[in-house]
């Protein structure tokens, strides 16, 4: 937790311009002298909101609860304590409150959208309004903001930073509800769902033990968090790879086949590599450099750390000098630097060796930034300009730990800071775009969001509605039956909406582009949010997620899919039946592309000869045709069934 000010003060959430949440009991909260009484009103009030009174802790917070109001405004809201300071927040509205939170397609902004000019260029409007958290992360949970925040109007001089998908999601529904709309953006591009999650969540899973155990010594000693996380690396490294100790690619003796890496290092696809041309994953690099007596000495007597540059290196690096670990750090192409005390290094050849992990883009030791040296406390600098050697990690080990206290990989670290302090500022609903970062982790994807979904009803409120969306279409086409880990990512987050009565789903596996993580086409994906919205939040006999399937029975040498939620029944675009379906046994490999025909509302499957089906999958791909709607223009998304 983060000191507290004695100074009275509105939380930064209730400044100008900001939307309450209608309907609900809203609270407000501050800081203010110890024990001092802390009146809070909303006025003018069409519903003559009386004042709220309490006194402010020990600590200095205060809390207090305005009863339930109607949508209007705009009102001024006034807190005032006992001494007479007074803090006042004007043009505030009373409507829909959204958190929209996730990844990089729930980041992308307008500006990157398509037909950006003319979201932009729309005329403003004053009763849709945007607060964004900026990125920061946190070991432990944070009371308070890291970075300021402010309510902003929808104007076409403010909304090109906003995110689109809430936005367009916001203009989509307005018309319908007829309220002001607020909208908190809370996101980081790349994350992945654990960082957004409690530590006390993630503890009652039981997956993340050790993680969480090292970011608890983190917080309180970010060294010896180091340390710790280190020791389960290499444990890890050991087990993995079968490397006794002695023998890891960290030792000083060298073993093992290593090869020599251009002088200049850089991208690792651009070495004319074939095994690196288009490589993500892990490498080994390792140098050496010498240190003469009199600089031993000089460190010695200094009592100084001498300082290791690494340069930029993309994504994440574990570094050891002469077998001990020297330090872990997450970034995008960013610079590293450590500290090495005296005692790490010694006259004569030291050795370098760094793991560098890349998952996405360039990846190793790049160029720019910084040069590459060590830099001693008396002004001597060591060029780290000898040869340098690599080796590829066989894909097959896996990953290895992840610091905990990562900002996009790691452990509770983006609820810390970008949740937590949101306190419990009242919502109509959360809308989540997140997976991508977890396609190769599918397998707990969907208890990880159906975690996440009950922790922050917990902070918001038991029956806060979440509107997911599932992952649309990306990533290179199949031409046979393929196990995908996009679309286990997929059915993982259909089966958590599935299980969670106060949750919706919007299908855009249309809406992508398979060549392209960040499909422009955020207009239509805000449109199907809108739809789930309609009847997941405000309980209208709608369809929420457009025709979904029911059961697949098989009857002789025919497969029948049941679907329901459908408008105005089936049909194919394209082609005169469906494709995309599949029969497979239980063992891996099993599955074989089935005939299918229409027929109202179940489509009909040929098992194929010799094959004896126990499931049948839909659009199992990265980026699948998709031929079968029903008459709104929606398609069923992806799923897997077990026959019946």
């Amino acid at each position: 937790m983060q000191p507290q000010s004695q100074t009275f003060q509105l939380n930064p959430l209730f400044q100008d311009h900001a939307v309450l949440q209608r309907g609900k009991p809203v609270t407000v909260w501050g800081q203010a002298p110890a024990g001092e009484t802390v009146t809070v009103s909303l006025q003018p009030s069409a519903s003559s909101t009386p004042a709220s009174v309490t006194k402010a802790a020990a600590d200095g917070h205060w809390t207090l609860t305005l009863p339930p109001m109607e949508a209007g405004g705009p009102y001024d809201l006034t807190a005032q304590t006992s001494s007479g300071a007074t803090q006042a927040a004007h043009d505030i509205l009373v409507g829909d409150v959204f958190l929209c939170s996730g990844q990089s397609n729930m980041e992308m902004s307008v500006l990157r959208s398509g037909d950006s000019h003319g979201e932009i260029n729309k005329p403003a409007n004053n009763t849709i309004r945007w607060l964004n958290v900026e990125h920061a992360t946190g070991a432990t949970p944070q009371v308070n903001f890291a970075n300021p925040v402010s309510w902003k109007i929808s104007t076409p001089d403010t909304v090109g930073d906003w995110s689109a998908v809430c936005l367009f999601f916001a203009r989509e529904l307005q018309p319908t509800i007829n309220v002001p709309i607020g909208l908190i953006q809370s996101t980081w591009g790349g994350s992945n769902i654990r960082p957004w999650i409690s530590a006390s969540t993630l503890h009652a899973m039981g997956r993340y033990e050790p993680g969480l155990s090292v970011l608890a010594t983190y917080a309180k000693d970010p060294a010896a968090g180091q340390r710790q996380l280190a020791g389960q690396w290499e444990q890890w490294w050991r087990t993995a790879s079968g490397d006794h100790a002695g023998s890891e690619p960290w030792a000083v003796k060298v073993s093992g086949e290593w090869r020599n890496a251009p002088q200049a290092l850089g991208d690792w696809r651009t070495w004319g590599d074939p095994e690196l041309s288009s490589f993500t994953g892990m490498a080994w690099f390792r140098t050496e450099f010498n240190l003469t007596p009199a600089q031993m000495k000089a460190l010695r007597t200094a009592a100084a750390a001498a300082t290791l540059s690494l340069g930029k290196i993309n994504q994440v690096d574990e570094t050891w000098i002469n077998g001990r670990a020297v330090g872990n750090t997450f970034g995008y192409e960013t610079p590293r630097t450590y500290q090495l005390p005296a005692a790490m290094l010694h006259a004569g050849t030291n050795v370098l060796a760094i793991n560098a992990l890349s998952t996405y883009g360039v990846g190793g030791l790049l160029n720019g930034g910084p040069d590459r040296a060590l830099h001693l406390s008396n002004g001597d600098t060591i060029p780290l300009t000898g040869v340098w050697r690599y080796r590829v990690v066989p894909k097959k080990l896996g990953n290895p730990p992840r610091a905990p206290w990562e900002s996009v990989g790691g452990l509770t670290t983006l609820y810390n800071a970008m949740i937590a302090p949101l306190g419990s500022y009242a919502l109509r609903g959360a809308l989540w775009y997140q997976g991508e970062s977890n396609t190769s982790e599918y397998q707990t994807y969907q208890s990880l969001l159906n975690g996440m979904m009950t922790d922050w009803r917990r902070q918001f409120g038991a029956d806060l509605p979440f509107l997911i969306v599932q992952l649309p279409n990306y990533g290179p086409f199949a031409s046979t039956p393929v196990d995908s880990e996009w679309a286990g990512l997929r059915e993982a987050e259909r089966l958590a909406v599935k299980s969670d009565p106060h949750a919706g789903l919007a299908v855009t596996i249309d809406a992508g582009e398979p060549h392209n993580l960040h499909p422009t086409n955020k207009q239509d994906v805000a449109k199907r949010l809108f739809r789930a919205a309609r009847h997941v939040i405000y309980g209208e006999s709608t369809i929420p997620s457009g025709p979904t399937p029911l059961r697949a029975t098989r009857n002789g040498q025919e497969v029948t899919v049941e679907f329901g939620d459908i408008e105005k029944g089936l049909v194919t675009y394209g082609t005169d039946r469906p494709i995309g379906f599949e029969l497979c046994a239980d063992e891996p490999g099993s599955c074989r592309y089935a005939d299918a025909q229409l027929s109202g509302s179940q489509v009909k499957l040929t098992v194929p000869a010799g094959t004896t089906p126990t499931r049948v999958r839909y659009l199992w791909a990265d980026s699948p045709p998709v031929t079968l709607f029903d008459s709104s223009g929606v398609p069923p998304g992806p799923f897997e069934l077990r026959l019946q």
